[in-house]
């Protein structure tokens, strides 16, 4: 480069999504050839690894530097479409949640969140999304490190704020590194998203994908199910136990 010269870079407010005359190879079965075939010996039923399935799905690829106007823009209109995004730094993964629901007048009877990290203003957007109805039962399930950090400041705040409705909200801690969320919503649609975004921005470009998929909502449903059995940190059953203990006083008073 001649002494002097500059390189011209565009304002880091702006990214192109205009990724020119990039080719997609279609998809190659072959790699699958290796895997046991139905005419071939089957595998025992609990056998650890299984033939997965190869279905046709339709691809969307964008690039944004904002939540509120991908969550705008982005359309997942029916059952195994997939998005691949690429998010700039300041992108805030949490915000996107928020917005797509809004954006998309969806609501959510069980969402599912998995992340190592998130901050208050994350929190503050689940709260608004369960109190006014757009998430009916929320599930969080935050990192061991994220634990051990927050114990005294945000896990308290996550507390007060999200465990205000009896039975709505649970939170699992496990040694996780995961950034997922899966959602069912109130229409029977079945979402996931999954990536390298935690909830809150980092200053990092991030990606992640979401797709409609039953299939693959079910596969995820069932591990976190799993995680949160044995790791939830909310006894709800004590709930119940003071519930009814404050009926029967009241009953008994009433008599």
């Amino acid at each position: 480069m001649p002494k002097g010269s500059k390189i011209k870079t565009k304002p880091t407010t702006e990214i192109d999504t205009d990724f020119g005359n990039i080719v997609i190879p279609d998809f190659d079965n072959a790699i699958f050839d290796c895997l046991p075939s139905e005419e071939s010996e089957q595998a025992p039923l609990d056998a650890r690894y299984t033939k997965p399935k190869v279905y046709t799905v339709a691809e969307k690829y964008v690039m944004y530097d904002n939540a509120a106007k991908l969550a705008r823009d982005l359309r997942i209109d029916s059952s195994h479409q997939r998005a691949h995004c690429i998010v700039h730094g300041n992108f805030i993964f949490g915000d996107f949640i928020e917005a797509y629901l809004v954006e998309n007048k969806a609501r959510v009877k069980e969402m599912t969140i998995s992340t190592l990290s998130l901050n208050q203003n994350n929190v503050d957007s689940m709260y608004h999304l369960m109190r006014v109805g757009r998430i009916e039962r929320l599930n969080l399930v935050v990192s061991s490190y994220f634990y051990g950090n927050e114990r005294n400041a945000l896990i308290p705040y996550i507390y007060q704020y999200l465990d205000q409705w009896q039975n709505r909200f649970q939170l699992a801690v496990a040694g996780i590194h995961t950034k997922t969320v899966h959602f069912q919503t109130m229409g029977g649609k079945h979402f996931v998203i999954q990536g390298s975004a935690n909830l809150r921005s980092n200053g990092n470009i991030e990606q992640f994908t979401i797709e409609e998929n039953k299939e693959l909502y079910e596969f995820y449903d069932k591990v976190y199910s799993t995680i949160i059995a044995r790791y939830k940190t909310i006894n709800h059953e004590v709930r119940n136990k003071d519930l009814w203990e404050q009926m029967t006083t009241k009953r008994f008073f009433n008599n």
